[in-house]
């Protein structure tokens, strides 16, 4: 540790709140799958900001564009047209399939509570006041504000600020019989995850998935899928439910949207869409040219550069070595996930050890709970990387 975390670090203590519980180590520079601490130690992250930098660190197009923009215009306001951003709508709602429109938020949670917002405004028009609740999967994680708190799954994180808004019931992931119970005419929609991120990837059936769409169908009720950590070719194609042939009516979007800048998108049928009516919701720096931009050049480098494709061999690549490690150990009872978005259990309750030698170790990893990690590397992560991890991790397993 340098005398730069010491000094950061002490800072921290006496002037933030106690929010985060910080790891022992500053990082001052990226480059690629690459982290560089203040002492000039070298890391692969196989965490890229928990799903953010798709791109790798200090990609050299994103940061082109950004500083290109802050030279001419940073910031106006909503009520104006502005560079960049009817470009990315119209980039996003192309990769949607066309036939929706977008409103541009600054995180996932922010997000989901638009979506959250525009369901409820169109389920009271098609099915009365009544017409607000949302189900959403236990384990689940949608958001810290209040509202996208009650739509998430976990009462660990629900209890110190209850009480929490109503009108959102949970069922357990892949249990349809469990939401089929709860289907009527109070329900307004089904938001889920293709794939939950912050309960420990956990995909969605692709036969439950495709049974809950019927079913939304059959009852006029709308399918949210929250995209905000498998979006952007984080599982090989562009939002996750393009690999499950499942569309949404809504789908929500941040995280690697614009490889490290807040941004976040609530993308939603023209059907849907068309519930909101000037003054019904809004964001003072949603949709920024600055951020725009930078959207504008993640989307096109990920293409470029092919890393959809990477991400599903190098993520098959991963989770086969993987399972080869917890055969060999018996320290990994399941492997899951899609692409490069990869959890693992374990045999034991030792995540948080294993991650903080890892850590010690060069290598950054993610711990969900007690007994299961989480790996998110940037996309151009290469199989000689991954071999690195599971060199680090096998060591960690070994001494934990």
């Amino acid at each position: 540790m340098g005398a730069r975390y010491e000094v950061t670090a002490a800072l921290d203590g006496r002037f933030h709140m106690p929010t985060y519980a910080r790891k022992p180590v500053m990082f001052v520079r990226g480059d690629g799958m690459r982290l560089y601490d203040d002492d000039g130690r070298e890391y692969l992250d196989f965490s890229s900001g928990i799903g953010v930098v798709n791109l790798g660190h200090a990609h050299q197009a994103v940061a082109s564009a950004v500083c290109e923009q802050m030279q001419s215009l940073v910031h106006v306001s909503n009520l104006f047209y502005v560079p960049h951003r009817d470009e990315l709508a119209e980039r996003l709602v192309g990769l949607f399939g066309g036939g929706a429109k977008v409103f541009f938020a600054n995180s996932g949670a922010e997000a989901n509570e638009g979506a959250i917002k525009l369901a409820r405004r169109w389920g009271k028009a098609r099915g009365g006041e009544s017409c607000t609740r949302i189900i959403s999967a236990e384990r689940s994680f949608h958001g810290r504000t209040l509202a996208t708190l009650a739509a998430t799954g976990q009462p660990s994180k629900q209890e110190a600020f209850e009480p929490l808004p109503a009108g959102f019931t949970h069922v357990p992931l892949n249990d349809f019989d469990a939401l089929f119970a709860e289907m009527d005419e109070t329900v307004c929609a089904v938001m889920l995850e293709p794939i939950q991120g912050e309960g420990g990837v956990f995909p969605c059936d692709a036969a439950y998935l495709t049974a809950v769409r019927t079913l939304c169908d059959e009852r006029g009720v709308l399918l949210i899928l929250d995209e905000v950590q498998t979006g952007f070719y984080r599982t090989g194609t562009a939002f996750a439910w393009q690999g499950y042939g499942v569309r949404p009516d809504i789908m929500t979007l941040a995280k690697g949207m614009a490889n490290g800048l807040p941004i976040g998108a609530v993308v939603a049928l023209d059907a849907v869409a068309g519930a909101f009516r000037p003054g019904d919701h809004g964001s003072t720096f949603g949709g920024g040219p600055v951020v725009c931009a930078a959207a504008l050049a993640t989307i096109d480098a990920l293409e470029s550069e092919g890393l959809a494709e990477n991400a599903r061999a190098v993520g098959d690549y991963l989770r086969d070595s993987l399972a080869r490690l917890g055969d060999s150990t018996g320290e990994i009872t399941e492997v899951r996930g899609r692409g490069l978005m990869v959890g693992i259990t374990l045999a034991r309750p030792v995540a948080a050890a294993v991650a903080a030698t890892a850590l010690a170790n060069g290598v950054v990893v993610l711990s969900v709970g007690d007994s299961m990690l989480r790996f998110l590397p940037p996309l151009v992560c290469s199989n000689a990387e991954v071999d690195t991890l599971l060199e680090t991790l096998s060591a960690a397993l070994g001494s934990s």
